[in-house]
């Protein structure tokens, strides 16, 4: 959940399995698998984003609500199959109080140059680092050297071995830090000076 200075809630990753307590204002999801999408989101939410075109192509979102704008930049997936469905999923970005988050959603794959310019300057980035169900450990650090965000934060993990996997691989390049609090605050002027990994409690 992200929530703006102006009080909009945004959940990302949206699903029937993983609901905030709080209805959001607006979600994103994407159909990588049924875990990561709705087909009844709830009646409140003003606005649901798909991270793709049920018409097929690409998706694209570009708008703004009150003190967000909110845009995705689309990616591709990997069927249950195997096989590769382009345009599938995207990785969507929220710009408020003077700073850019991007989700990476369910990535499974590394970064075109064209991919990072659509991104612009990312401040924090929600990293999903199982490295097996979405991007390859190996690979998922090219793509954060890549993206050279100021702050990192990992998700779609499952238990503590899969994170200290991940971890392991990241302190080869950046520092990690511990919150003692899963809801962080963050601001322009408090981002870490170079780029670090900060693991948010519940793990």
């Amino acid at each position: 959940m992200i929530e703006t200075p102006q009080g909009v809630r945004i959940a990302t990753d949206y699903s029937d399995g993983t609901r905030p307590s709080v209805t959001p204002d607006m979600a994103t999801m994407n159909k990588a698998y049924s875990t990561h999408f709705s087909y009844r989101p709830d009646p409140g939410i003003t606005l649901v984003l798909r991270g793709w075109n049920p018409a097929g192509g690409p998706a694209y979102h570009d708008l703004t609500a009150q003190d967000v704008r909110i845009r995705n930049v689309s990616t591709k997936i990997r069927s249950y199959g195997g096989a590769t469905e382009y345009n599938g999923s995207s990785i969507f970005v929220f710009e408020t109080a003077q700073l850019c988050i991007a989700h990476l959603d369910h990535l499974h794959h590394t970064l075109s140059p064209e991919h990072l310019r659509k991104l612009g300057r990312v401040d924090a980035l929600l990293v999903p680092v199982d490295g097996g169900y979405t991007l390859e450990t190996f690979d998922m650090m090219e793509v954060l050297r890549a993206i050279n965000a100021p702050l990192m934060i990992p998700m779609h993990f499952f238990g503590t071995s899969i994170l200290n996997r991940f971890l392991a691989s990241g302190r080869e390049h950046f520092p990690v830090e511990f919150s003692d609090s899963a809801p962080v605050t963050l601001s322009r002027a408090a981002l870490p000076r170079s780029p670090k990994i900060l693991v948010l409690p519940g793990h």
